[in-house]
């Protein structure tokens, strides 16, 4: 009755709840993986079962899909699906995905700090060159007025030894 309701224009995922299970299917490639699950089963990875079911048996028999002219024609792939409902359904498989999805996040996580450590270097190299060319001005203008003061210190120096020789020349002409 599902299969039958499904058309071109179906959704790509979905998820129908009968009674304490729920059906989740993915069509990929013109063709409709469906799982039955209880309830309380995690729709996240009921789709990563699909998905990576969806993916595998493309690898496999892609090409010979459109070609199929008997019912169960690709009945060789049940071992994998045997094989993947084993890896999902079994406790220890859940905590290997459960591991193995924190450690993605981790990387995530991981990746994210370096991203922002990045920006922050970034942030910090602009504001670093916006004093450095703070610096660059101040020290110009600090030149310039060096400049201007020594500058003065000499007409000072001058200044003051043509007084001194005022003084002198005036001492010797008038005793």
């Amino acid at each position: 009755m599902l299969f039958k309701k499904i058309t071109p224009n179906s959704p790509n995922k979905c998820s129908i709840e009968t009674g304490p299970y729920i059906f989740h299917y993915v069509i990929e490639n013109e063709a409709c993986h469906l799982v039955l699950c209880e309830k309380g089963y995690s729709k996240k990875t009921a789709y990563t079962f699909l998905e990576e079911m969806a993916a595998e048996f493309t690898a496999q028999h892609g090409r010979k899909l459109s070609q199929a002219t008997r019912p169960y024609s690709c009945i060789e792939f049940d071992t994998y699906i045997q094989k993947l409902r084993r890896q999902y359904s079994d406790q220890r498989g859940r905590r290997h995905l459960h591991q193995l999805r924190e450690d993605l996040n981790d990387v995530q996580r991981i990746m994210m700090d370096n991203i922002d450590d990045v920006l922050q270097r970034g942030a910090t190299l602009s504001d670093l060159e916006t004093k450095a060319t703070g610096l660059l001005i101040m020290s110009k203008k600090y030149h310039k007025d060096a400049q201007y003061l020594n500058m003065r210190s000499t007409f000072a120096k001058i200044a003051a030894a043509a007084v001194v020789t005022l003084v002198f020349v005036i001492y010797f002409f008038v005793f």
